[in-house]
């Protein structure tokens, strides 16, 4: 198995868990110093890489079987990482959780499938929870026409998750409608949910991976995301509607870059043990009828690092279907329960 972007922080963790879990990955980035740094404090192998270098990929993955790519912005770094996969069939996970990288290894899909090569993104929290819980309540109600599904997590962000979340400003939200992606304002609608915790919390649309992966993984025609945010920062959403522009403008990405960079890389340890991530999904038929189901799992970095290493071992030992998968399609509802995620019906009503 090759980590790209595996210095990075939730990389890093991952490279921890693979080791907890017996696997000797090899190491892979583009900065050949902090990756030095990370195989020397693991002993394991690493490789400077250059993803435009194609000659370097392909020489690199001959003898891989699989790649895993924790290198974000993924827009950036799927393209390139998943056509060498394909010339060197070796198969394609990640963590993603953007819509793009989805629907762009989507359109891969029939090339995969003629290689034999499996295209697994979002293997991680974004979007292993959110999309065994849709398939779930898929399954629940099998005429479902709308699908919305909410998260909670506590512990605060990586700097890779806000230099994702930086790249997304300005271009507003997204939702499936009658089977198509469309684009839909910045905080485009607010609900309260009940996410089994003893509160309501106030959610807010935002463009969240399951926009994508829910369609493939139930072909549900109507598809909402939420996420539980402070009123503060649900203001500051809709207020930067008519600054789109600005927003996505570089020189302001260029000092808000800056600002993410002499942050913390991330939640430390005991941030994570004590937070945890809170997940609602709800489905409605054409007659009215409607149900709704929880699930609670570990912080959101925590449970990417176990996911993300489960889903690879899983791969390495054969449990591979070739083209493009989601993790309920590839695992089913199983995998998520079996990484200590806990699921709650609520009846039909």
């Amino acid at each position: 198995m090759l980590i790209y972007g595996a210095y990075g922080y939730t990389g890093t963790l991952i490279v921890e868990q693979a080791l907890e879990q017996g696997l000797r990955p090899l190491l892979a980035g583009r900065d050949p110093d902090r990756l030095k740094i990370l195989a020397e404090r693991y002993g394991l192998p690493c490789v400077t890489l250059d993803l435009r270098d194609t000659d370097a990929l392909d020489q690199t993955l001959q003898e891989r079987r699989l790649v895993l790519n924790c290198a974000g912005p993924f827009r950036h770094t799927f393209r390139p990482m998943a056509a060498a996969c394909l010339r060197r069939r070796v198969h394609y996970l990640d963590i993603t959780g953007e819509i793009e990288v989805f629907e762009g290894l989507a359109a891969l899909d029939e090339a995969a499938v003629k290689v034999g090569v499996m295209l697994l993104p979002g293997v991680g929290f974004d979007v292993v929870p959110t999309d065994c819980l849709a398939a779930h309540l898929k399954d629940r109600l099998p005429q479902a026409t709308h699908l919305a599904l909410a998260f909670y997590g506590s512990g605060g962000f990586s700097r890779g998750t806000r230099r994702t979340m930086l790249e997304g400003l300005g271009s507003g939200g997204a939702v499936r409608r009658d089977g198509r992606i469309v684009r839909v304002p910045a905080a485009w609608k607010t609900r309260a949910v009940d996410f089994g915790d003893g509160w309501m919390r106030t959610v807010v649309s935002i463009p969240w991976g399951d926009v994508a992966t829910a369609w493939y993984s139930t072909r549900i025609p109507n598809i909402e995301t939420y996420a539980a945010l402070p009123p503060a920062q649900i203001r500051a959403l809709r207020l930067s509607r008519p600054a789109g522009f600005l927003l996505r403008s570089t020189w302001l990405h260029r000092r808000l870059q800056k600002r993410i960079g002499a942050g913390a890389p991330g939640p430390d340890s005991a941030i994570r043990d004590r937070s945890r991530s809170l997940v609602w999904g709800e489905v409605r038929d054409e007659e009215g009828h409607a149900l709704q189901s929880r699930l609670h799992c570990a912080n959101g970095y925590t449970f990417t690092a176990h996911s993300a290493v489960a889903a690879a071992r899983r791969v390495l030992a054969g449990d591979s279907k070739p083209g493009f998968q989601t993790p309920a399609r590839a695992f089913g509802l199983g995998f998520v329960v079996a990484l200590g995620a806990r699921i709650q019906d609520l009846p039909l009503t």
